[in-house]
């Protein structure tokens, strides 16, 4: 198993998608340090400013709504070795096949994780530089921005396994990269636009992440934008539990599924 861990952590640190990846990580973190010098007083509608605890939030927040990248990466890498029919090869060398599959979501939430912590590392770094020339006093201690930071880098990692998962059980590289995209962006918001329903979004993957994260502006935007009472979220311990929950159900389904199905 080692050995096949090296091997898919190998080929995902040999190709493009490191790059991509790294690039996508530093662009998400450096827009929390560009919001953070515009200043949420100056968004539309104006939030509390940076020196509150709710405004630092909220920037901080914006960079969970972007957890979801990383799973399309995640679901795009998986997904091509179906479509350029590398998967074969591996097959080949790797016969039990969930064992392959089992390597796969190891080093891809590996690298997830890696991304999360250079997303969060970046973000961070944005962050209290805008504040120093700005001259404020974050209205969160350095010790909590750096908790809600470690979280979304966990979270990241969690995701990109989705995304592997998602991808393993699609494998059509476009299918299940549209599939993530407009679940992650549309799905749920919808969701929360529908009464009675949307009491069902804190026990889904965004409103887990939402709970774990603290970012609450989307579900508090939408009850501002149609009158109703905002949705309350879980707790961040019972988030954290909820999308964990995700994640091995998404792992056993991963390994457990495909192995029903012939290789096209």
């Amino acid at each position: 198993m080692t050995a096949l861990i090296s091997a898919e952590w190998l080929r995902l640190t040999t190709t493009r998608l490191w790059l991509w990846g790294l690039l996508c990580a530093i662009g998400t973190g450096a827009l929390v340090g560009l919001l953070a010098f515009v200043g949420p007083e100056n968004f539309e509608p104006p939030l509390p400013g940076l020196h509150t605890a709710e405004g630092t939030q909220v920037v901080l927040g914006l960079l969970g709504f972007t957890t979801f990248v990383p799973a399309l990466l995640g679901t795009g890498a998986v997904a091509a070795e179906y479509r350029h029919r590398t998967v074969t090869t591996t097959a080949l060398f790797a016969p039990r096949r969930w064992t392959s599959l089992a390597a796969k979501l190891a080093a891809y939430t590996a690298g997830g994780l890696a991304y999360g912590l250079t997303a969060a590392t970046v973000a961070g770094a944005g962050l209290f530089g805008a504040a120093a020339v700005k001259g404020v006093a974050l209205g969160l201690p350095a010790s909590t921005v750096a908790e809600l930071l470690g979280r979304v880098a966990l979270t990241m990692a969690v995701y990109t396994l989705l995304g592997v998962a998602v991808g393993a059980l699609l494998r059509n590289q476009v299918a299940a990269l549209v599939v993530v995209g407009l679940y992650a962006y549309m799905v749920e918001t919808v969701l929360l636009l529908i009464p009675g329903v949307n009491t069902l979004y804190p026990f889904l993957p965004g409103g887990a992440t939402a709970a774990l994260t603290g970012f609450t502006f989307l579900a508090e935007a939408v009850a501002t934008q149609t009158g109703a009472s905002a949705t309350h979220l879980l707790p961040a311990p019972a988030g954290g539990a909820v999308l964990l929950g995700y994640a091995l159900l998404a792992a056993v389904v991963a390994v457990a599924a495909p192995l029903r199905r012939d290789i096209p």
